[in-house]
């Protein structure tokens, strides 16, 4: 996967799971973002990639 510093999009709103609607990482997966390594911090983009999924699943389910 790519290097990125942060996945972070300025989009933060977090909903009752506490995960946040713009980069769809956890409360906690955001707070220990700068101490992940590499390996740690792929396996966290791999989870925000599937959340997003649901998600987008979610509102295309809605909207039918």
């Amino acid at each position: 996967m790519t290097t990125i510093s942060s996945p972070c999009v300025r989009r933060c709103c977090l909903n009752e799971q506490n995960i946040c609607l713009g980069c769809f990482r956890t409360l906690d997966e955001i707070c220990a973002w700068q101490q992940l390594d590499q390996q740690q911090r792929d396996l966290v983009l791999i989870e925000v990639e599937s959340r997003r999924q649901l998600h987008l699943g979610y509102w295309n389910i809605a909207a039918s």
